[in-house]
């Protein structure tokens, strides 16, 4: 297996939804023997019409979200979003890391849905799926532009980020909340640079990461952070130095998620610790297997978070103590507005 200098898959396996699919195979002929290990990232506009996504899960804190990005440039080797690459008929490997779909026309299709008659306002989500401050945000901006219509009509807005990149809005985060319309959880997973190059190679260092923390109490923006995934054996042994690193920055809270390994992410995580941890890869799956009820995943709901179990008790166990050495045991983001938003529909209609 060929280790991509700045991806985090290893391979590239077709999608479940294909048939059949090719595999290329050295025949002794090529010109050029060497592996491509460096493929580049391909951009593509998605026109998909609706923006705003509903939320069916009960387990998790949204009932709305949107997604500026399918896929996502960051390359995190666990990442549970990576198989929805599948169903664009794509690998959730490296096609999932270098073929990024973008929304367009993000204005007007949010202004025409929150402006529906029908349309009532609660927070939306960013973040969920994928990070809304992947490397071509920085050229796209399509993250910033919904959030300057969300601030136009007074709407509230919640993200989750491990991208530095969300310092350039800075300016809209502390208009929204001078008016109580939004929080920033920030992705910590290690304080390693080391290990974060193998597992989030495109995304922000640790001490960069901290430093968005910081930057974003001392601007009043509510900030809290989220230990997603914690794994065991590879950065569980990390929750106690990362909740009192949160701490310090200024988080006003923070949770954390177990590993979870939906359908080809499983394997996608098993051929990383292959390459990465030979030596112990058979005894992380063990732990995990072990956490889910004998499988290497359990998607019922209530339990996938954080699984079941010696480990995942202990996990639990060590997690809350940290909260309470470090005082945030009582954390909480604050509750975001919604009696302060304005439709389009209602100021359209003003007009006549």
């Amino acid at each position: 297996m060929v280790v991509h200098k700045g991806r985090g898959a290893t391979e590239n396996p077709g999608s479940r939804f294909i048939a059949r699919t090719s595999v290329p195979e050295d025949d002794g002929w090529s010109l050029d023997p060497e592996p491509v290990t460096s493929p580049k990232t391909e951009l593509f506009a998605d026109r998909t019409i609706t923006l705003i996504t509903k939320n069916q899960s009960p387990d998790v804190p949204f009932n709305q979200s949107i997604n500026p990005y399918k896929g996502c440039e960051h390359g995190c080797v666990y990442c549970y979003a990576r198989p929805t690459h599948a169903y664009l008929d794509l690998s959730p490997g490296l096609d999932f890391e270098t073929k990024i779909f973008f929304k367009t026309g993000v204005r007007e299709r949010l202004r025409a849905e929150l402006g529906k008659r029908s349309y009532t306002p609660q927070t939306i989500a960013m973040g969920t799926n994928t990070d809304p401050y992947q490397p071509a945000e920085k050229k796209l901006g399509v993250t910033r532009e919904i959030l300057e219509t969300l601030l136009e009509y007074r709407h509230p807005v919640s993200i989750v980020t491990k991208g530095q990149l969300i310092l350039r809005d800075l300016d809209l985060l502390k208009e929204l909340a001078t008016h109580g319309l939004v929080s920033v959880m920030i992705s910590l997973t290690t304080l390693s640079r080391e290990l974060k190059t193998k597992m989030e190679p495109r995304t922000a260092s640790p001490a960069a990461r901290l430093k968005v923390i910081r930057e974003l109490d001392q601007a009043s923006v509510p900030v809290g952070a989220l230990l997603a995934p914690v794994i065991p054996f590879v950065n569980d042994h990390e929750i106690e130095a990362l909740v009192a690193a949160g701490a310090a920055a200024g988080v006003r809270s923070m949770h954390y998620v177990l590993l979870r390994l939906p359908y080809e992410v499983k394997e996608l995580f098993e051929k990383w610790l292959d390459v990465h941890y030979p030596l112990k890869a058979q005894r992380v799956m063990n732990a995990i297997r072990s956490t889910r009820r004998g499988k290497a995943y359990d998607s019922t709901w209530g339990k996938r978070m954080r699984g079941e179990g010696a480990i995942a008790e202990l996990i639990a166990q060590r997690f809350n103590k940290a909260l309470k050495v470090n005082h945030l045991q009582d954390g909480k983001m604050p509750e975001l507005r919604t009696d302060l938003f304005r439709s389009p529909g209602h100021q359209q209609m003003a007009l006549f």
